[in-house]
Parts: C-alpha cells; structure tokens; sequence
C-alpha cells in the first residue's frame, strides 16, 4: 500500500471514529448530569439526510434515550452545551479537529418538553458561529473544550422549549450528503421571559437543503477571499 494511501485510510478511520454528542446542559449556575433532561444517543454518529424527521432532535439510526426531567433556565441568562466524543469522554475529548464547520443553537415553544419530537414547524435559531479569520465555529467548542455557550433571548415568552444545539462538520461536504449534522435536544423550561417578541419560526425538517452552499462545499479547496455562508434561516434578535 502507498504511503499517501495509508494516510488517507488512517485519516478516514479516525475522522469516522472521532464524532461527537451534546451530553449535558449548564444552565442558572448548575451543570446537570450527563443526558440530564437530554435526549441522548449511545452511538455519537451524524444525520447527513437534511430531509429526514431525524434531524430535529437526532433518532433514527442513532435512538435517542427518553428523559422525564426539564431542566430549569431563566431568559436573558447563558445557558452551555457541553459536547463530548462519547457519553462518557472527558473535556480533551470532544471531536476531531478535523471536522470543521458552524455551529448553531435552535429553541421550539412546546407545550411538553419531555414528549414533543421537534418535528416540524415552530423553530427558531438563537445562535451561530461560522468561519471567521479561518476559525470555525467548531474550533471554539473543541478550544473550550467542548463548551457551547448559547445567549437564551430575554425578549421571549415564558414556557417550555426543546433546545436545539448544533455542530456541522464538512470535511466531506464537497458532495450531496456528505456534510455530517450533529444535534441533540435538551428539555428545558424558560422562566422570566417577557414575551415582547414573537419569533419568526421556521420548520425542521425543511430549515437545510442539500445543496446549500453552507453544507455543499469542498473546504479544503474554495477560492479565496471565502465567505462561507451559515446555512439555515437568519439569527433571531430581541
């Protein structure tokens, strides 16, 4: 076997074993358990169907394990997502460096929390982070080791919500398909809220299409000067 043969072999071998899942949720001062109010997965691998039910809050080929606890946020407050490689990794590992690409946060209004799939229509997008001055938004989790602080809008109305949090890495995007999603949903309950403003929502599936040019790239190859494109509807704002 060539050697450049090898080293592709091995690289695809540690990318494909070097995914990663949002495990716990730190929220009013507290961190939560791991998959505390979580609907996590045992296995740590990505959606790539932007169409399918899955992508709301994870399933399918990765079941997620139900949970019967909310966790408790206030409005205005920061609230982080703590990403790991696997359910029981510790803080150096969260994922691969290798796979570069946004990250993004969604909440949904729901009348409960512990038993609303995500699917479909009500989504609105709280954060993002994409490539700026060559540092994706993935660079930041993987640097804080493995911390995704999310800013929970003061200006919304109170309740429960899923929390959406999301890392897209596209390291294999320059075809259909080969962008690889990474999401789970917290349960969460928003006190103090002043419901001022009402968010234009938006549907999962149906935020992504395959051949947006935020998820159908070659990253390793674009031309310069790159702005890379955050896929999904625009960041909503008090």
């Amino acid at each position: 076997m060539k050697l450049s043969t090898a080293l592709t072999v091995c690289s695809s071998l540690s990318l494909s074993a070097a995914h990663t899942i949002f495990v716990q949720l730190v929220a009013n001062g507290q961190t939560n358990p791991v998959s505390y109010g979580i609907r996590d997965p045992s296995y740590d691998g990505p959606i790539t169907d932007v169409t399918s039910n899955n992508l709301a809050c994870n399933g399918g080929p990765n079941p997620t394990t139900p949970s019967d606890k909310i966790i408790q946020v206030t409005a205005g407050t920061n609230v982080t997502a703590v990403w790991r490689h696997t359910l029981t990794s510790g803080a150096n590992d969260v994922m691969d460096a290798g796979h570069k690409g946004p990250v993004m946060a969604y909440l949904k209004k729901v009348t409960d929390a512990r038993t609303d799939t995500g699917i479909g229509g009500g989504w609105f997008k709280i954060q993002e982070e994409g490539l700026n001055n060559g540092k994706w938004g993935t660079d930041t989790v993987i640097n804080n080791k493995g911390d995704q602080v999310i800013h929970i809008p003061d200006c919304i109305a109170p309740g429960q919500y899923l929390l959406r949090a999301e890392m897209i890495a596209l390291h294999g995007a320059r075809s259909v398909g080969g962008a690889q999603l990474y999401m789970e949903c917290a349960q969460i309950n928003i006190t103090g809220g002043s419901a001022s403003v009402a968010p234009k929502t938006y549907g999962i599936p149906g935020i992504y299409k395959s051949n947006d040019p935020g998820l159908l790239l070659d990253i390793y190859n674009v031309k310069q000067p790159f702005n890379y494109v955050i896929p999904g509807p625009p960041k909503f704002s008090c």
